[in-house]
């Protein structure tokens, strides 16, 4: 009834579907004034479609409350999966992104849009940026990518201090960017996952995901196909994401952005380096850059990265009103 109550008091709840990149593809957008800013959320992965997702009518008030939220699932996961070839680029889905914000705009034009992105999407609001640096009037980024994920030396460092067999460590210790396959970085990931808080950290207080799973179960807009979707879906065979994805590097970028950009970082995230990140902002000398480190938090937001990001969100909406 609560969930209800919410949709009920929202001035828009409702399910649109746009052409993106040339697909068809739904997003939720959702508030409780049409005057409040946009948030744009760009989910991880590339493939994961959480905590923000289409599904997510009516779960997150707190947002809503102070935002018109638009939630995408990028297509090839959740309510939009699709088997993405290897065909597909960093480009497709940059370019997919620029087409949602074009969309939100003509909906919106007198609102302010901002975007929140995560990990993989991180990648999506940076690399939006050097192609239009005023596309948005802010990003909120949650465990930002900038370089060397999985394959570098401080994950390399970081597993030699724990539990781990020698025998996993020899054999991560010979995986490079041009010679890897996909179980090579299935076991660096659950690896870290296992012996390190580079995902999760143990002293942090985990987001409720339960609740969040509930809702997803009861939405008006997703069936259990969308639900099973968000993890296993259409990126299952794709290669081609990933060699980007390990060969990138964000820094020049990142260093250049003109409008505000807000790194937030999990103190003992190492699969989007927070030492990375710190080091980037201090040396880019760039006023609109910034870097929030959240303790006792990995890669994946807990709850005080959600209120955290709440904070920063709402900070913003303040300075753009």
């Amino acid at each position: 009834m609560r969930k209800k109550n919410i949709e009920n008091n929202n001035e828009i709840s409702e399910l649109c579907t746009f052409t993106l990149g040339g697909y068809e593809q739904k997003v939720l957008i959702e508030g409780k004034s049409k005057e409040s800013p946009v948030v744009l959320t760009l989910h991880g992965g590339p493939g994961t479609p959480i905590p923000f997702s289409v599904g997510c009518r009516g779960i997150f008030p707190e947002f809503t409350n102070k935002f018109i939220m638009v939630y995408w699932d990028q297509l090839g996961c959740g309510i939009n999966n699709f088997t993405i070839t290897d065909d597909f680029s960093i480009d497709s889905f940059v370019h997919m992104t620029e087409e949602l914000i074009s969309k939100l705009k003509e909906k919106f034009p007198n609102n302010n849009i901002m975007i929140f992105s995560t990990s993989w999407g991180s990648i999506l609001s940076a690399k939006l940026l050097e192609k239009n640096p005023h596309v948005v009037d802010a990003i909120v980024a949650c465990g930002q990518i900038v370089k060397n994920v999985f394959i570098c030396d401080e994950v390399l460092e970081t597993l030699k201090k724990t539990n781990i067999s020698r025998k996993k460590l020899k054999r991560i210790s010979k995986i490079t960017v041009d010679n890897y396959t996909n179980k090579d970085l299935q076991l660096i990931s659950s690896s870290l996952r296992k012996y390190t808080n580079a995902y999760d950290n143990k002293a942090g207080e985990k987001a409720p995901m339960g609740k969040i799973i509930k809702g997803l179960l009861k939405s008006p807009d997703y069936k259990f196909k969308d639900f099973k979707a968000i993890m296993v879906n259409g990126y299952r065979k794709n290669s081609s994401l990933w060699k980007e994805i390990l060969k990138l590097d964000l820094s020049n970028q990142l260093s250049n952005v003109k409008v505000p950009y807000i790194m937030l970082q999990g103190d003992t995230d190492i699969v989007a380096s927070t030492k990375t990140a710190k080091k980037l902002f201090i040396d880019s000398n760039n006023s609109n850059l910034n870097c929030i480190v959240v303790k006792n938090t990995g890669h994946f937001p807990g709850v005080e990265m959600m209120e955290r990001l709440l904070t920063m969100l709402d900070n913003q909406r303040k300075r753009l009103s």
